[in-house]
């Protein structure tokens, strides 16, 4: 497994550990396909998600 990102690494630090856990895959594969970074949304509710997703520079956390 790639190691993960910096910046990964301090947001997910900021989560508690339960969110974090939940959110940890998206942050993995964008990791492993080195390629786009990541996007959080749902901040505040019950639905937060993280997905890869190509607008977001590799390396990064977008929170929107």
């Amino acid at each position: 497994m790639e190691p993960l990102p910096v910046e990964y690494e301090r947001y997910l630090a900021t989560l508690d550990p339960r969110t974090a856990a939940g959110l940890r895959s998206a942050f993995q594969e964008s990791a492993a396909e080195n390629e786009y970074g990541v996007l959080v949304r749902g901040i505040g509710s019950h639905h937060v998600q993280a997905l890869v997703d190509e607008h977001v520079p590799y390396g990064r956390v977008r929170v929107g």
